[in-house]
């Protein structure tokens, strides 16, 4: 009799063991799936939701810059500007591009490779008008704008390249240091590739001869594509330079002074290992 009792207690703590251990399974799996849920919704927010709130906010900074210089997205051709080519509202792709900034980078011999020409001649020597001075704006303050025709972007660009009060709210942010639209130097431009508005994802689409407009008080400037650097490093400061180039790519780039613009983003897209660039020169 003892030992039929034995069995029996035997038995339930099996039983137990097994309830336990079937328990603890369930736990675990509404962990899992709990934290898969969490890890879904920072993904949607950050990839969907960041996009709309940039995408949106950049396009009502562009109307108010245009409601500010009575334009309505009509264009007064600047000296480099060809005639008004409007460009969608809409805000394309990028990524934080982490170039340092090269202070005193816009113009003066010796900054970067070879100076900048003086206002009003052209790198090859030659009279042009001289551009409409540009004034320096505050820093973070939203006080142009960028339309590529080819990739159906306008978006707004701001002094700085700040994330947070800069790129992460869809805008192009500004070298500090290097030239203004139309002046003789490097008009350089940072962008995100991926979220937040993502203005420069396709830039890599881009190809010699498309045009880049920029936009700044009523007055357009006109820039021609001419080179594409697919890849280089973050530290690679030589691409904003007065006379852009690559000091990691000597082959890269340009030799002679004029007035260029750069786009610069991050490479692959969802990451930040590697910098993408554009060059484009102004148009004569």
């Amino acid at each position: 009799m003892r030992d039929r009792v034995r069995v029996v207690v035997q038995r339930g703590s099996r039983r137990g063991r097994r309830g336990a251990l079937a328990r603890l399974l369930w736990v675990g799996a509404e962990a899992i799936t709990t934290v898969g849920v969490v890890v879904a919704l920072l993904v949607v927010h950050q990839v969907w939701w960041t996009n709309r709130q940039a995408v949106a906010a950049a396009r009502e900074q562009v109307r108010e810059l245009e409601h500010a210089w009575g334009t309505g997205g009509g264009r007064q051709p600047g000296p480099g500007g060809g005639a008004d080519a409007g460009g969608s509202e809409g805000v394309g792709g990028g990524s934080v591009p982490d170039v340092p900034v090269v202070e005193g980078a816009s113009s003066g011999p010796g900054a970067g490779r070879g100076s900048a020409p003086a206002p009003g001649r052209s790198a090859g020597g030659g009279e042009r008008p001289a551009p409409a001075s540009v004034p320096a704006p505050a820093r973070e303050e939203a006080y142009a704008v960028l339309r590529v025709p080819r990739l159906g972007l306008t978006v707004p660009v701001a002094q700085g390249v700040d994330k947070r009060t800069v790129l992460d709210k869809g805008y192009a942010g500004h070298y500090q240091g290097t030239a203004q639209p139309g002046a003789a130097g490097n008009f350089a431009l940072a962008g995100h590739r991926n979220t937040h508005g993502e203005p420069f994802r396709y830039i890599n689409r881009l190809r010699a001869g498309d045009e880049l407009l920029v936009d700044v008080r009523g007055r357009r400037y006109t820039y021609v594509v001419g080179k594409v650097l697919n890849e280089t490093t973050e530290r690679d400061t030589g691409v904003i330079a007065p006379v852009p180039h690559s000091t990691v790519r000597p082959d890269a780039g340009y030799a002679e002074a004029g007035s260029y613009i750069t786009l610069t983003t991050c490479t692959p897209e969802y990451t930040s290992k590697y910098r993408l660039v554009v060059w484009g020169t102004l148009k004569s």
